[in-house]
């Protein structure tokens, strides 16, 4: 029997063929399992006699099984490998990537612009009090911008050791404040951050995004205002021909105070910034800033002497300046957290912005 079943395992052709063999010959029912089950009927020393003949039987079909078995694979595998060929030339799968916010590459984008110009970076806490928010940039008790419809406070209960109230800060001008009181002059800064007023529509959130700008020196005029505020937005639009408007307006921690407009004109029904604003039939001005001299009460406040140094400040929205750059419409849409929204109008984590390269690229 044994010379028979190699015989027939070494013929098989295939693995379909192999596994009937093995049942054939080693299932419940197979001839060599047959002949193991008679061992129990066989006398002791038939049993010594037989069994080892039976059980070497046994191992030699199962050797001769496995090793056709492992045949048959290595001749597929051989096949399939040289029926599939691997283009190493094509690209890798790109794998899942996050995005960056718009906000944070807008951030980086201001900040990139005013470190060419000899601005430092400069950040303050969120939670501030009443003092430097309010009482040290010339905002009287009285302003409506202390009124709890505008401020988030926080319970009387919860006043620093001074006594002053706590509440979250409605702009980055504290900033300002903590940087004059604690740095000589002169200052050149700017002060990103998130800042949170009681507001909430499709142009405005509780939460936002701010950078102010602040330079404390002697002799500064509102020309040099003027100069960096052009220089600024022409890096950040990556356009020449932006045009100002600087018109009078009132602030209280700034004297004199001027907004600016920047010209804009309408391009494929796009409003798109820069150009000659008169020269398209829907072009126009849009306010984007807020500045002007810091007030002589503000340089007062922070235990300089106003007679020697002089300053201006500026502050802007960085969301807005987002819309306005990349084309974006409705505020809201930077917190919902729609993944759709982040892949559209996200950046990838090497697009850094230079200025070699383009603060956009």
């Amino acid at each position: 029997m044994g010379s028979e079943a190699l015989a027939r395992i070494a013929a098989a052709q295939d693995a379909t063929a192999l596994e009937s063999l093995r049942v054939e010959f080693l299932g419940k029912q197979g001839s060599i399992s047959g002949l193991l089950k008679t061992l129990g009927k066989m006398t002791p020393e038939e049993r010594q006699s037989e069994g080892p003949k039976i059980q070497a039987l046994r191992e030699t079909v199962q050797t001769a099984l496995t090793e056709r078995k492992d045949a048959f694979e290595a001749a597929a595998l051989e096949a399939q490998l040289a029926s599939e060929t691997l283009d190493l030339t094509l690209p890798a799968p790109q794998a899942p990537a996050g995005s960056v916010h718009p906000v944070s590459q807008v951030m980086d984008e201001l900040a990139e612009v005013f470190a060419d110009m000899g601005f430092a970076v400069a950040t303050g806490p969120e939670i501030e009090d009443d003092w430097r928010n309010f009482t040290a940039l010339n905002i009287p008790e009285t302003h409506p911008a202390r009124a709890m419809h505008d401020t988030f406070y926080f319970p009387d209960q919860m006043r620093n050791a001074d006594g002053q109230k706590m509440l979250l800060r409605t702009h980055t001008s504290p900033v300002q404040i903590r940087t004059m009181m604690n740095q000589e002059p002169p200052i050149r800064i700017i002060a990103p951050g998130r800042v949170y007023r009681s507001d909430s529509d499709a142009t405005h959130t509780p939460m936002f995004h701010q950078i102010e700008g602040l330079v404390i020196d002697k002799g500064i005029n509102l020309g040099h205002l003027k100069w960096t505020l052009e220089t600024f937005l022409r890096a950040f639009f990556e356009r020449d021909d932006v045009v100002l408007r600087l018109r009078p307006s009132y602030f209280p921690f700034t004297e004199p105070s001027v907004e600016v407009d920047v010209g804009y004109t309408v391009i494929n029904g796009k409003r798109v910034i820069g150009g000659d604003p008169n020269a398209s039939e829907n072009g126009g001005w849009m306010e984007v800033l807020g500045s002007g001299m810091v007030n002589r009460k503000v340089i007062e406040a922070c235990n300089l002497d106003p007679d020697e140094w002089q300053g201006f400040a500026f502050g802007t929205g960085v969301d807005r300046l987002a819309m306005l750059k990349y084309g974006m419409d409705d505020l809201r849409a930077f917190f919902d957290g729609d993944i759709r929204w982040l892949k559209h109008y996200g950046f990838a984590a090497l697009d850094v912005p230079t200025l070699s390269g383009g603060v956009g690229a």
